[in-house]
């Protein structure tokens, strides 16, 4: 089974970078799951939550403000300008 490789990145680091069965985001127009398989998209974010499946099981959630989610076979790339990690500051996520 094909797994999608995921890039989430803020404007001053990587945030989550590795392999993922499945992706979820606040797009402008309403939340957006992305599956291995997903079609080419290029989707503006909303602040919100983004959610990252990796192929382990276990999920990674960050906070995040505006930006943009771009798929294109089976890569993933989140580009916001600020992301927070539960449990994580600011300023020192």
């Amino acid at each position: 089974m094909a797994n999608l490789a995921v890039d989430l990145v803020a404007a001053d680091r990587t945030v989550w970078s590795g392999e993922a069965v499945m992706v979820s985001a606040p797009a402008a127009d309403g939340d957006i799951g992305i599956l291995p398989g997903h079609a080419p998209v290029l989707a503006v974010l909303r602040a919100g939550s983004v959610r990252i499946r990796g192929v382990d099981g276990a999920v990674q959630e960050a906070q995040v403000d505006a930006g943009f989610l771009s798929v294109d076979k089976d890569q993933v790339t989140i580009v916001v300008d600020q992301a927070v990690a539960p449990g994580a500051t600011a300023a020192g996520n």
